[in-house]
């Protein structure tokens, strides 16, 4: 019997979700589902929400709940992580503000950046735990991290435990399936589309028709008009004020969510264009993700795009009601059937380390390509050479990562300075060490490992 672990379980929004999608799947109808959280109340809502999808749908499936991660993880083949620690949107707020304050230009403060570092310093040690119980418990297991900051996050983790299969899952690459077919007139199935980089910073590289025919020239021709009038965050924010009601476009793959129109041209798209006009390349995500890498983002970004895709996802989550349903919108449970079952497809994204992916990135960097799923697991696929500016782009994120990774290993504070001062979006050296001596101190429970 199959035995899946989820850990952070106690999450509406993924623990509800992932059950809904475990349920649907016919490859994992019998297995071992085992749901683990540190927040007993949280995680008895979601397991009772189970126990009676499965009563009333009859279905074999085992389900069980517990605090204790070492008996949740014995004997798993899979396990799935998705935990933020602490209150997320206050210390996210720290992340993004408290860097501009000494005048430090981020967009977004999540994934990249001061912000990103912070984040990353919070929550790479707890989920190095988790990944250290799993090399003891259950070796052989399969991870699929779905926290951020994803590149961070996994390479630190491989750096450490070299030996655990840990995939990054991020869905910001079903804009693909959403955006390309309805702009070209062919379906998805038929297209050829492959997109590399680093999480939340990856470009679609090569794009080709049934026939072969490259279709980045019609995608490059087409996508000024396609994209300039798209609906973005500030729409669905103002959407939100004027009905009361949200719109899920979290992983959506089609454009019926797009219920509302735009009111102004690229929104939270600026930097997006940019982008595509200057590099000739199409970013797989929008201004808030793509803008925490770079250095120059700040003046092209739409910044209220940005601040209004803040604000909707906070009201998003805060107004969504969970519930369990048998349909699959991410990419795990394929993920998890394909190797199962051996089925042997391309899987359009995945964070992994480079192993020779991309040639123009060091061999343990976490990056972010397509991957065949097979029962052999998850293999990236070796790209072709990358255009020579998008490749800088990505190799100023090195010794980011690099130093990130140290920070935490060896529990530095200066290491953390370093890490800020080698990240192209910091302009400012003097505050550096006062930064990270101000966000020790205000999140001290989560940092206060840092010497």
């Amino acid at each position: 019997m199959t035995k899946v672990v989820l850990v952070g379980a106690g999450s509406a929004q993924f623990g509800y979700g992932t059950l809904g999608e475990i349920f649907a799947s016919e490859a994992l109808r019998d297995c071992e589902l085992v749901l683990h959280d540190i927040n007993g109340l949280a995680l008895e809502r979601v397991r009772k929400a189970g126990r009676d999808f499965i009563d009333a749908h009859s279905l074999p499936c085992r389900l069980s709940a517990t605090l204790e991660r070492g008996e949740a993880l014995q004997g798993a083949d899979f396990v799935v992580i998705s935990i933020e620690v602490g209150d997320r949107f206050a210390l996210w707020d720290q992340d993004r503000t408290i860097a501009q304050q000494y005048g430090i230009r981020q967009v977004f403060g999540e994934n990249g950046g001061p912000g990103g570092l912070f984040h990353s310093l919070r929550i790479i040690p707890p989920i190095l735990a988790i990944c250290e119980d799993v090399a003891r418990l259950c070796p052989q297991a399969y991870v699929f991290n779905y926290s951020n900051p994803m590149s961070r996050i996994c390479t630190t983790v491989h750096r450490h435990l070299p030996e655990v299969r840990l995939v990054g899952l991020c869905h910001e690459v079903a804009s693909l399936e959403r955006y390309i077919p309805p702009m070209l007139g062919v379906p998805y199935e038929q297209l050829s589309l492959r997109a590399a980089g680093l999480n939340h910073f990856s470009c679609l590289l090569t794009a080709s028709y049934p026939d072969g025919r490259d279709a980045y020239p019609d995608i490059r021709a087409r996508a000024h008009q396609f994209f300039a009038n798209l609906p973005g965050s500030s729409d669905y924010f103002q959407h939100y004020l004027e009905t009361g009601y949200t719109v899920d476009t979290e992983g959506a793959r089609s454009l019926d969510e797009a219920v509302v129109k735009a009111a102004r041209q690229w929104t939270e798209r600026s930097l997006f264009r940019f982008v595509l006009e200057h590099f000739d390349l199409l970013p797989i995500t929008s201004d808030s993700h793509f803008g925490e890498y770079l250095g120059w983002a700040w003046e092209v970004v739409d910044h209220q795009g940005i601040l209004d895709f803040y604000r909707y996802y906070q009201l998003f989550l805060a107004q969504v009601e969970p519930r369990i349903e048998l349909s699959v919108k991410e990419r795990l449970v394929p993920i998890i059937e394909g190797i199962l079952t051996d089925q042997s497809f391309e899987e359009p994204a995945v964070n992994v380390p480079n192993r020779g992916f991309l040639k123009e990135l060091p061999e343990w960097l976490a990056v972010e390509v397509p991957a065949t799923i097979d029962a052999k697991g998850v293999t990236g696929v070796t790209m072709e050479e990358l255009p020579r500016a998008y490749a800088g782009l990505l190799q100023n994120q090195v010794a980011v990562h690099q130093m990130t990774a140290e920070a935490v290993l060896t529990k530095s504070r200066k290491a953390a300075v370093q890490a800020l001062l080698v990240d192209p979006v910091v302009d400012r050296a003097v505050c550096a060490r006062e930064l990270v001596e101000v966000m020790c101190s205000l999140q001290g429970p989560f940092l206060g490992y840092l010497q």
